[in-house]
């Protein structure tokens, strides 16, 4: 019988509600197996928009029940019901009261007879030769405990950048940064007005240290008006169209270049400079206003391993925003 199909609809549907509306913390507890199963709940809760703690049953009767208040939820993983650690605690959680949702194979055990809410696994043969070591139990115990954090965080709205708040290292937080946290602000990039003639941008414009091979050109508005790259120049060179290098900069720039928009994503961010060939990227506001820029070499320098690679030889096919080639 299928995890779900054993479980009280109306019971779940309580327990979903009480965890929803917790105004504390979700406080989680379990013995043993139970108590490491309970670690892993805890996690996924957290991770997911749920305040959540876990609490060591025995730890709990030498003080660490102050960690319990009236606004919060407890959590009890116990497939026996009847674990003495767990049984000690619960006169205290009569006391505080503290709502308590109870995880159990048996439902006429003293922790489901103080329960709030009793969530019934109802009997399970453990896959121990011997039908002794939490193994079954343990797995439907973490199963229901990640399904109660999914659900309460699809309920709350929780989103991906929600998400992406709470996981700001490592690869997911890489995917999940957004085009602000990795940009080259404004004060650091090159920018001119579009009127001016390129010789007088590449004076106007220069910057000390390392830069970017893009220069932001704005109309008299502040708005984005055009991007003038590096190669954009060398190709002015090479043709020997030297002459250009005394008009406006608005002759030979690329109108309309690939932006993207404040609040984005980075993952959305690469993907644009992946599919458009391009090394630079400006970030803009609602008004079209440039905000940074985004180099393709910053992007690299982020992505894990095996996606930089794959990024940096697409990028080669196409190396700059032209104004030929890659006009929004």
């Amino acid at each position: 019988m299928a995890l779900a199909d054993r479980l009280d609809r109306e019971s779940l549907a309580r327990a979903i509600e009480l965890l929803l509306h917790c105004e504390g913390s979700v406080i989680v507890t379990g013995m043993g197996k139970a108590g490491l199963v309970a670690q892993k709940v805890v996690a996924t809760l957290a991770s997911t928009g749920t305040p959540s703690h876990f609490l060591h049953p025995a730890e709990a009767v030498h003080g660490d029940l102050g960690r319990i208040g009236p606004r919060d939820v407890v959590l009890a993983l116990s497939f026996s019901g009847q674990s003495e650690e767990i049984v000690r605690i619960l006169s205290f959680l009569r006391e505080v009261p503290a709502a308590l949702v109870a995880v159990t194979g048996n439902p006429a055990s003293d922790l489901a007879r103080a329960a709030t809410v009793v969530l019934d696994l109802g009997p399970l043969e453990e896959a121990c030769p011997h039908n002794l070591a939490p193994t079954t139990s343990a797995t439907a115990m973490m199963a229901l405990g990640d399904a109660l954090a999914l659900v309460v965080s699809r309920m709350r709205q929780f989103s991906a950048g929600d998400f992406a708040r709470l996981h700001p290292a490592g690869a997911l937080g890489r995917k999940l940064a957004r085009v602000e946290d990795v940009m080259r602000p404004l004060s650091v990039c090159r920018v001119a007005q579009q009127e001016i003639t390129v010789r007088q941008v590449f004076v106007a414009a220069g910057r000390p240290g390392r830069r970017s091979g893009a220069i932001l050109l704005t109309d008299r508005a502040g708005k984005l008006a055009g991007l003038f790259t590096d190669s954009d120049l060398a190709r002015l060179l090479e043709s020997g169209r030297d002459g250009e290098l005394d008009r406006p900069i608005a002759d030979v720039m690329t109108h309309r270049p690939t932006t993207v928009p404040s609040g984005s994503l980075l993952r959305e961010a690469v993907e644009l400079i992946s599919s458009r060939k391009i090394s630079e990227l400006p970030v803009v506001d609602a008004a079209l206003r440039p905000l940074g820029l985004i180099d393709i070499t910053d992007v690299v320098a982020l992505l894990p391993r095996e996606e930089a690679a794959g990024q940096g030889d697409e990028a080669a096919g196409g190396s700059a925003q032209s104004s030929k080639s890659t006009a929004a």
